[in-house]
């Protein structure tokens, strides 16, 4: 093979790969094993997972929440659980209307006019939004603030590097929030979007959105905005205040933490064809018979690259998160509009409740003072090794934001939700005593 192809050894076809990125060494491979030594080997490895169950007190992006039965019974069907062509055009009418629903479900959530079904996560759907900003204006610089999610900060380097987009960080101010002041200073006719996240990541809610919106919009830029959408049943919707494009994570919404995923990215926009057409995954919509008797849903934009599209697609999102979609859709369903502002409302009250409740105790403080939602921050001397501490009483919280903040290495994340009772808060505030 070698000859006909014209190369003299396997390396050759590597030849591009940089010599950093290559391993020369031999692997260390264990001898073969016996079935049942293997299956005491996985149960030790097991064994070694940490389950918090109620005491789950876990932020940064992945939250624990009560998840009815019913929601794992229907998203389970084999029509929803084993259909293969989830993606494609010739789907089931069972699959396209559910994925229809959960777009009309998303608009209303967010205040938006149109939505894709789906995304892979909260990320994945910022890069795109960044980049569908850039196809629209054709500008290529991107400003947001240090209070958005570290992680979510890397993905959007990595989906616009290599377009030649230059992203740049503006400082939050005293209170954790954005500095609007900065903002205006670094505002320009060359920013294609600012994306803002409210509640961010440090769980505080961005309380001057419609002076963020008018800074963007005075110079021609776009207004990304990231939500939590549980949180949407208390705050404002972002179509309110003029966001051009909303992403989020659904996640919250009946999908279980399995462990850091799979999620589901959210991506709304306004309803301009401009941003329909540069929008990236696909759009489900309904239509009628001839007579006006029966509805019938079809796929009627798909943007993805093996379509023929090749390098004119606007996304290569392929088999995305369908099921968590439809998944979402279910619980969205059950909840209802009301039950979603009870729910919030529970959450935001438990959290204020929580934060009073831990900040009582000697050397611990907030460390910002401003509107909270699910999640604080919390101040405490060697606060790394509390959260340690913590998780040997079978504790979990965190995570410790020194990781990626070094002006933030005295303080860590709570996310409160509501499967937390009154039991489980007091114990949380004995645990840490107890730590400290």
């Amino acid at each position: 093979m070698l000859d006909v192809i014209g190369v003299s050894s396997i390396d050759d076809l590597f030849s591009d790969v940089p010599e950093h990125f290559l391993w020369r060494n031999r692997f260390s491979i264990p001898h073969a094993k016996s079935e049942y030594e293997i299956e005491r080997e996985i149960e030790e490895t097991l064994s070694k997972n940490v389950s918090y169950e109620n005491l789950c007190f876990l932020g940064g992006g992945c939250y624990s929440h009560y998840i009815p039965a019913v929601v794992d019974e229907l998203a389970s069907r084999s029509e929803f659980l084993t259909s293969y062509t989830q993606y494609q055009p010739e789907s089931s009418q069972g699959m396209l209307q559910a994925l229809f629903e959960y777009q009309s479900m998303i608009c209303d959530l967010t205040g938006m006019e149109i939505a894709n079904s789906s995304m892979y996560d909260w990320a994945t759907s910022l890069g795109e939004a960044s980049r569908m900003a850039m196809r629209i204006n054709g500008r290529k610089k991107i400003l947001t603030f240090d209070n958005v999610g570290h992680e979510r900060l890397q993905v959007l380097r990595t989906y616009t590097m290599s377009l030649g987009m230059n992203l740049e960080i503006i400082s939050s101010d005293i209170r954790g929030r954005a500095d609007l002041h900065s903002l205006t200073e670094m505002m320009s006719e060359e920013v294609s979007s600012v994306y803002l996240e409210t509640p961010n990541f440090f769980g505080i809610v961005e309380d001057e959105v419609d002076d963020i919106a008018g800074i963007v919009h005075q110079k021609g830029g776009l207004f990304v905005v990231g939500i939590e959408p549980i949180s949407l049943g208390l705050l404002r919707e972002p179509g309110t205040y003029g966001a051009d494009i909303v992403v989020g994570d659904g996640q919250t919404l009946g999908i279980h933490m399995n462990l850091g995923g799979p999620t589901l990215g959210i991506l709304a926009s306004r309803g301009d064809k401009s941003f329909v057409r540069q929008m990236p995954g696909r759009i489900i919509g309904s239509t009628t018979a001839e007579n006006g008797t029966r509805t019938g849903y079809a796929t009627i934009m798909q943007t993805r690259e093996q379509h023929i599209r090749r390098e004119n697609a606007t996304s290569n999102i392929c088999t995305n998160q369908a099921l968590s979609a439809v998944t979402a859709c279910i619980y969205l369903s059950l909840l209802g509009g009301d039950g979603l502002g009870e729910l919030a409302r529970s959450i935001a009250s438990k959290t204020q409740h929580t934060a009073r409740l831990l900040a009582e105790l000697p050397g611990v403080a907030m460390r910002f003072e401003s509107p909270i939602f699910r999640e604080f921050v919390l101040q405490v001397e060697n606060s790394s090794q509390v959260v340690e501490k913590m998780s040997t009483f079978g504790v979990g919280v965190g995570p410790w934001l020194g990781r990626w903040y070094p002006s933030l290495r005295d303080s860590f994340l709570v996310a409160i939700s509501e499967i937390h009772s009154k039991k489980d808060l007091d114990f949380l505030r004995l645990t840490l005593a107890r730590a400290l």
